[in-house]
């Protein structure tokens, strides 16, 4: 049992993601507001920015940025830059994302006066018709 506690203490970044991404993730389902929906998407994106960020970085070591070009280079002292890569990418993508929601959210509100999904889609159903 003891093991089992040492391996989730030395991981608490990615045990602290995992929640975050849970709570995002139940914000997403059970809020009928729009706008409580998109909060609930970016903490879902942030917790995978942070998994992902936590997985690149190895106690010890540091970025890799080399200012001396003609020293020798030893891979065994830098930390993974790709999550940090990916997560840049993933910032960007996010922020798109989210301003689209909010744009596409602030034009439901002007045409059905309502930001509740569940109103939206019976307003919209009744304009079929």
């Amino acid at each position: 049992m003891s093991n089992a506690i040492a391996t989730w203490s030395g991981d608490y970044y990615q045990v602290f993601a995992i929640i975050l991404f849970g709570i995002g993730f139940i914000s997403l389902l059970l809020h009928k507001n729009l706008i409580k929906k998109i909060i609930g998407l970016n903490i879902m994106d942030s917790s995978v920015y942070l998994f992902l960020t936590s997985f690149g970085y190895i106690d010890g070591r540091v970025a890799p940025i080399v200012a001396d070009p003609t020293a020798p280079v030893h891979m065994e002292t830098y930390i993974n830059p790709l999550p940090t890569g990916l997560v840049l990418t993933g910032i960007v993508v996010g922020v798109s994302v989210t301003a689209f929601s909010l744009a596409l959210t602030q034009r439901l509100y002007k045409k059905y006066h309502t930001l509740n999904l569940d109103e939206i889609i019976i307003l919209a159903k009744r304009e079929e018709v």
